[in-house]
């Protein structure tokens, strides 16, 4: 009897932990070696769009394990993994061929409003 009580703690011991340490597997090592793999190919400048969701998903996957969500940490950890891939290839593509970089606006696209005040969200009194 005693034997069937310690294999029933080991095994909901277990089903608990399975969840982190799949974290640990798809964020910390995946994700975040895929988004430096990113970093490392300057898809800051050359995929500016799929860094930024790689970056972005990344983060969430951290909030969500902070929270102890853990489905929803590997589920953002693999779609910061697949951003980043897909920022890394983008990122090779632009460096090579300067037609596939993305535009750069220059600054007299939207300028800037210089010393004007913006307009209050409310009318004073």
């Amino acid at each position: 009897m005693e034997m069937r009580v310690i294999a029933s703690a080991l095994v909901i011991m277990t089903a608990v932990a399975c969840g982190p340490i799949a974290y640990v597997n798809e964020v910390t090592r995946r994700a975040s070696t895929s988004v430096d793999a990113a970093r490392a190919a300057q898809a800051d400048k050359y995929a500016p769009y799929y860094w930024t969701r790689a970056t972005q998903y990344l983060h969430q996957a951290r909030v969500k394990a902070a929270k102890s969500d853990w489905q929803g940490a590997n589920r953002f950890g693999r779609l910061a993994t697949e951003a980043a891939d897909q920022a890394v290839i983008d990122a090779e593509i632009a460096a090579k061929d300067p037609s596939k970089r993305p535009l750069e606006l220059k600054p007299e696209v939207a300028p800037a409003k210089g010393d004007s005040k913006p307009a209050p969200a409310k009318d004073e009194p």
